[in-house]
């Protein structure tokens, strides 16, 4: 039986670069997520890892576009700053080992939303100065 998958070899990240995030449908994912109060039984453990895992790959994407915009910006530029932080932060707070709980997917949700308002400050015009 012959395969017809081609395993894509991209470690600079081209292809995934030219390729637009699918922000809508997982900017309501996180607004749903952050919503719960309490689900009760209607969420099952493995509900919330598997929910908690979606979020995690789409940070990781964000995380990525939030990288490019801000390598484009000088090194003097607060924003460019202020990314590398976000982005320092949201490394070590997806190092933490995925749980099906409410609490982790929650935390998941919220470093998506996170990263989308950083990538949307880069992405925003810079104010001209007055003179």
């Amino acid at each position: 039986m012959t395969s017809s998958h081609t395993v894509l070899y991209d470690p600079e990240g081209v292809v995934e670069a030219e390729l637009p995030l699918d922000r809508e449908p997982h900017e309501l994912l996180v607004k749903a997520v952050l919503a719960w109060t309490d689900p009760g039984e209607a969420l099952q453990p493995r509900d919330c890892h598997l929910i908690a895992l979606e979020l995690t790959g789409h940070a990781r994407a964000v995380a990525g576009d939030v990288r490019r915009c801000a390598e484009k910006l000088p090194v003097s530029d607060g924003r460019r700053a202020l990314a590398e932080v976000v982005l320092g932060e949201m490394e070590r707070r997806l190092a933490t080992p995925l749980e099906g709980t409410v609490r982790c997917a929650q935390g998941r949700a919220r470093i998506v939303r996170d990263l989308y308002q950083r990538l949307d400050r880069l992405n925003s015009v810079r104010p001209v100065p007055s003179t």
